[in-house]
């Protein structure tokens, strides 16, 4: 008496492999797209910062060299309503010395 092996079914065995290539080639793929997208958001961020950084640059170089606008001088008014906005108050400040010597 002798048992038979039981006959080994390939058409599942192929299934099995195929099935697990396309899921390693999935993997595969997806972690090259987010790769991608990394790669392309770091180049878009770079792009926008020098664009910003030559902006900035130039705005400066134009500030610098234009000519400033010189204010005329206005005369203070007189009277004793002259609480104008164009008046504005003084404040002095006056530095306290630590060192001083309490009595």
């Amino acid at each position: 008496m002798t048992t038979a092996a039981p006959p080994i079914n390939n058409t599942q065995f192929s299934v099995n492999v195929t099935t697990k290539y396309r899921e390693q080639s999935l993997y595969q793929s997806s972690g090259a797209i987010v790769a991608a997208i990394v790669v392309g958001v770091i180049i878009i961020f770079t792009a926008v910062l020098l664009i910003l950084k030559t902006y900035n640059r130039r705005m400066r170089v134009k500030r610098e060299l234009e000519p400033k606008p010189t204010k005329p001088a206005m005369p203070p008014a007189l009277g004793q309503n002259s609480n104008s906005v164009a008046q504005h108050p003084t404040v002095t400040f006056i530095p306290v010395d630590i060192h001083m010597q309490n009595r």
